[in-house]
């Protein structure tokens, strides 16, 4: 039987970011994940992959890493996330060094679920 199933997912996409059904695929794509199986997936632009990822993230111990090409999308991302109160942060350019140390002592000390 697998670690995680239907029901604990739904569960959590419930509490976590108040949807009451996943899109398409996402289900599946999570669940795979979850139990440790590569997943390849190719989604449109606007389907709903952030989630794919970022459902895997919150439930497993340890923190994610997500690259991406776009500024503007890895904050939209993280202040998202913020407002869910889910510890993400981003590095890139636009950073302060202040603010980059402070984020480095929180990956240390294994705050950050998501890091973009």
């Amino acid at each position: 039987m697998n670690a995680f199933n239907d029901s604990v997912i739904i569960s959590r996409l419930r509490e976590t970011f108040g949807y009451e059904n996943f899109r398409d695929q996402q289900n599946k794509i999570i669940e795979n994940i979850l139990n440790g199986y590569n997943t390849l997936v190719m989604m449109s632009t606007g389907s709903g992959k952030s989630l794919c990822y970022q459902m895997p993230a919150i439930i497993h111990d340890g923190m994610a890493i997500v690259v991406s090409p776009l500024i503007s999308l890895m904050k939209n991302q993280v202040d998202y996330l913020q407002s869910l109160e889910i510890r993400a942060e981003i590095i890139n350019s636009s950073v302060k060094r202040k603010d980059l140390e402070s984020i480095k002592d929180d990956i240390s000390n294994n705050k950050i679920k998501l890091l973009y």
